[in-house]
């Protein structure tokens, strides 16, 4: 066989069977620090109009073999939590907070992003691992390229910044958790204090579902 066939033939072997289809959804690291270049590119970016759900599951309905690429394309889609609107609806719901020193923090997130709380809303220890774990609701349609993204200031400084993305989730009854990464608080006298923090949910379509907005201490312990 000569070097011409082995060059196909190793062509031929990576190529994926037909009709077969892979997913994968992997949190990206280089997606954690926003730059400007990625927040001109999501300025720029410009999409196609949004089809209601129902609608891309009715059409084609017939044929069998598109009916299961979409059922392996969309996942397992509950119709009663299908509208006839385009529209995602999204809601976040609960922020649990990880960590191996103490039991969960399960936060309630109030409705405008506003904490009532007149005090922090939670209390992280110095120099400790914790893990953000959200829970949310996707309703209606499906919500395309779902990010997370936080800033933080310190007496008026921003001391951190991430973009994380999260996926795109299809309608459905059940409540999603997504875990982010794990993290460690910075130790030491001069961090320890009161933190401001803005955090945002946005899709590919630059669509915010919320807005949070709060405060947060680093003490030396818990409490």
């Amino acid at each position: 066989m000569g070097l011409k066939d082995e060059d196909k033939k190793a062509e031929m072997s990576s190529e994926e069977p037909k009709g077969h289809v892979t997913f994968s959804r992997n949190n990206s690291h280089s997606s954690m620090s926003p730059t400007e270049d990625d927040e001109e590119e999501d300025r720029n970016l410009e999409l196609g109009p949004m089809i209601a759900l129902r609608e891309q599951l009715e059409k084609d309905k017939d044929d069998e073999s598109l009916r299961r690429w979409k059922e392996q394309l969309l996942g397992i889609v509950d119709l009663e939590q299908v509208g006839e609107t385009p529209d995602p609806v999204v809601k976040i719901m609960n922020l649990t907070i990880r960590s191996p020193d103490r039991e969960d923090m399960v936060l309630t997130i109030p409705e405008n992003g506003k904490s009532t709380s007149k005090g922090p809303w939670f209390t992280l220890k110095e120099g400790s691992k914790y893990t953000l774990v959200f829970t949310f609701r996707v309703n209606n349609n499906i919500v395309s390229g779902l990010r997370y993204s936080n800033t933080v200031w310190k007496t008026g400084i921003k001391v951190y910044s991430r973009k994380q993305m999260l996926g795109t989730f299809s309608p459905q009854a059940e409540p999603y958790n997504h875990v982010m990464f794990e993290e460690s608080t910075p130790s030491g006298m001069l961090v320890r204090g009161s933190y401001s923090v803005k955090s945002k949910f946005v899709d590919d379509d630059n669509k915010c579902y919320l807005e949070n907005n709060y405060t947060f201490d680093i003490r030396k312990n818990w409490l």
